[in-house]
């Protein structure tokens, strides 16, 4: 039974930190979803963004806010009155909401970083979090590079944090230096040290890169953190966060050494994963524990046989634990009615409104009519397509292509809808790839904009098997991804970059003030 001393709060930073991933970028509309599935999920606390960051993340923040319904909706902000401020006025129409201000600790930070005195940064963190808590309840303080802040220090901040008001006292591992027996000892040394820290909660935020993310994490835990904040797909800068996913199975299977609770609905785990990699751009390594493609695939001969037998034999937790289930087995085909379809959507973890449904629809059946079986990676990456194709502003109408061993060069014919405006061009290239991108950069000139990556996989095996192609473009430091699929190379190739000219767009709207930081 879940009681306080053992249920864990998860702080999902998705629309914060993972959207500081190199690439992925998300306008208004794909935050909301994104926002709706998480609170569906039974996420604690969603981390909206990032308020002062820029226009388009007040605004976001603000209509998440508006919209929820049982999560609190929470917004970062640096140790600044004006900081703070603008995330209260933009998470102050959430039911429930908190405000996170942090603050560096570290020497290494300290020093070089803010440029100050242990002394002032003290006062820093009494004087905002102070501020933070004459405009709501619920605050959190964060010490920027906890992990390799003076023990001695990081008490006295701790304790003044509580004094002024957190009740949240998160301690972030921001460069994922720690390993698990230091940071449980660390843990363990505030709750022992610091006299006021039955008052607050304990938080972890643990990136990942020497790997050991969701260990840290899950150490903390067990020496008496009580809020995990991480990630779907453990998406985030660098290395990325702890992945939620793995959180929360790692607690729901291993109860006899992870006796503690959550509120998370696993059985949505699947459709929040593919929700995320389809509108970031990041695509799931087929590894990936819980979420991978391959995460319940067997194709040992002993394991197979043992699976056949008993599925605890290889099977550490159910594929209907986290969303997967025998209707994603069932494999559609031109005469599949639309009801049918419908089904295997919801098996899929998707829930499309009627036109949108429709519009599905269609390209099932046209892709049905080009592939004998239509299988469920041809359907994700069907609908995964389509929603990433919401309001953008660069839309595809035509395209046409000349290229092979008989002819003098290779010629892309291209109309483009640029803010309902359709315009046409004819480039030459050296390859079909190198003609059709070209034609792109002559209708919508993108001068600083770089390729940086080019890759094109078979989302199922077979000659008739659709192309998933995805592009990186980089410009003036910013980076986005964009994916594209089809059954033609070359129209899931347009698609793709397309895709990641419109998220560029989106990029461009979105700046960081010059010494903000990152927990």
């Amino acid at each position: 039974m879940t009681t306080d001393s053992n249920r864990v709060i998860i702080f999902d930073t998705t629309l914060r930190d993972g959207e500081q991933s190199p690439g992925a970028s998300m306008n208004l509309e794909e935050k909301l979803r994104i926002a709706a599935t998480l609170e569906e999920m039974g996420v604690d606390v969603i981390e909206a963004g990032f308020p002062i960051a820029s226009e388009g993340d007040f605004e976001s923040v603000t209509e998440i806010a508006k919209r929820a319904k049982t999560s609190s909706i929470c917004g970062l902000s640096r140790a600044s009155k004006g900081d703070i401020q603008r995330c209260y006025d933009a998470i102050k129409h959430a039911p429930m909401h908190r405000i996170h201000t942090f603050i560096s600790t570290s020497p290494l930070h300290m020093k070089y970083k803010l440029q100050m005195e242990p002394e002032a940064v003290l006062a820093k963190v009494k004087e905002s979090v102070t501020f933070a808590r004459s405009l709501v309840e619920d605050v959190e303080w964060s010490a920027e590079d906890g992990t390799r802040t003076e023990a001695d220090f990081l008490c006295r901040c701790v304790e003044a944090a509580i004094d002024a008001g957190a009740s949240t006292i998160n301690i972030p591992d921001t460069v994922g230096y720690t390993v698990p027996d230091e940071y449980f000892k660390m843990i363990e040394m505030l709750m022992n040290r610091v006299p006021n820290i039955d008052k607050a909660r304990i938080s972890t935020h643990c990136h990942n890169d020497l790997g050991l993310a969701v260990a840290n994490s899950l150490a903390a835990v067990q020496a008496g953190a009580r809020q995990v904040e991480c990630t779907i797909n453990g998406l985030g800068e660098r290395a990325g966060n702890a992945a939620l996913e793995e959180i929360v199975m790692a607690m729901r299977t291993r109860q006899d050494f992870l006796p503690f609770e959550t509120g998370i609905k696993s059985e949505l785990i699947t459709r929040a994963s593919r929700m995320v990699s389809a509108i970031t751009g990041f695509s799931v390594q087929p590894n990936k524990a819980i979420v991978g493609k391959n995460a319940f695939a067997h194709e040992s001969g002993i394991h197979q046989d043992g699976m056949l037998k008993h599925a605890g034999t290889y099977e550490i937790m159910t594929p209907e634990s986290v969303g997967l289930n025998d209707a994603n087995k069932i494999v559609l085909g031109k005469h599949s009615g639309r009801h049918a379809f419908k089904d295997k959507l919801s098996a899929l973890g998707y829930q499309l409104g009627d036109n949108a449904l429709n519009d599905a629809f269609k390209r099932f059946k046209d892709l049905a009519d080009l592939k004998k079986e239509v299988f469920d990676e041809d359907i994700i990456a069907l609908v995964d397509d389509e929603v990433m194709r919401v309001n953008e502003r660069v839309k595809l109408k035509h395209f046409q292509v000349t290229c092979g061993t008989h002819v003098k060069s290779q010629i892309a014919a291209l109309a483009i809808e640029v803010d309902g405006e359709e315009r046409k061009t004819i480039a030459e290239g050296d390859g079909p790839v190198d003609a059709a991108f070209k034609a792109i950069k002559e209708i919508v000139p993108l001068p600083d904009a770089h390729l940086e990556l080019y890759q094109v996989s078979a989302v199922t095996g077979g000659t008739d098997a659709q192309a998933e192609v995805t592009v990186r473009l980089s410009e003036n430091g910013r980076t986005v991804n964009g994916r594209g699929a089809d059954t033609d190379t070359m129209v899931a190739s347009v698609t793709a970059y397309l895709n990641a000219v419109n998220k560029l767009f989106v990029k461009r709207g979105k700046s960081k003030p010059d010494d903000v930081g990152g927990i």
